[in-house]
């Protein structure tokens, strides 16, 4: 409990090389941000876990964005358990292999946001998703080429989630529909949206209604 970043850092050099470790739990740790930043790292290259509960572990921004990053090459991993900054009590586990990861205590198609599993339109209106989510959406979906249209109207991305949104847009060369309606989202916000429209080539209809 309450481990510092060096003892994590080596952990995770060690779980890097690991053939044999499939179940890893290392719920209530503390490993905040930097500790998932090293997690990340390990899961890009480790080819037999299938399993990780990091539950309880004040994982924010940053790590998420770590963990995002690692969903995107990891080939192994099936059923992830992190809250990213939900409370205990929205936390439950969902498995990859199911189109899911729980986030912002909703289970999010991560197989599709990836492409893997192909789809040209995800609807995901009012799950309560805050800009920790759009962290793992926008990560999963900059580098789908199968995705055409993305409903995420009636949540609470803000300001932070739609920073995320469009640097994804930046990058993404598929999606031409997004409907990001009544999100909370003010001037700082649109101005990220905005930035991104200057390098996105394919979108082609934007809802921005509400905000």
């Amino acid at each position: 409990h309450g481990r510092n970043q060096d003892g994590v850092r080596l952990f995770c050099v060690g779980l890097q090389k690991n053939t044999t470790l499939t179940d890893l739990c290392l719920r209530n740790n503390g490993i905040g941000d930097e500790g998932a930043q090293h997690i990340g790292e390990a899961l890009k290259s480790n080819t037999v876990l299938t399993t990780l509960n990091l539950r309880d572990n004040k994982i924010g921004p940053e790590g998420a964005k770590s963990i995002g990053d690692a969903l995107k090459i990891s080939k192994a991993l099936t059923t992830l358990m992190c809250a990213l900054g939900s409370p205990p009590s929205q936390v439950q586990m969902c498995s990859l292999s199911c189109h899911c990861l729980l986030c912002s205590g909703h289970a999010l198609p991560i197989l599709e946001l990836k492409g893997v599993s192909p789809v040209e339109t995800i609807e995901w209106q009012s799950k309560r998703l805050t800009h920790l989510s759009c962290i793992i959406i926008a990560s999963c979906i900059s580098s789908n080429l199968v995705l055409k249209s993305l409903n995420l109207n009636y949540n609470e991305i803000g300001n932070e989630g739609a920073q995320h949104i469009g640097e994804a847009l930046k990058i993404n060369e598929a999606l031409t529909t997004l409907n990001l309606e009544w999100n909370k989202i003010g001037n700082t916000g649109a101005q990220h949206i905005g930035e991104a429209l200057k390098m996105n080539k394919t979108l082609t209809t934007l809802n921005l209604a509400n905000n």
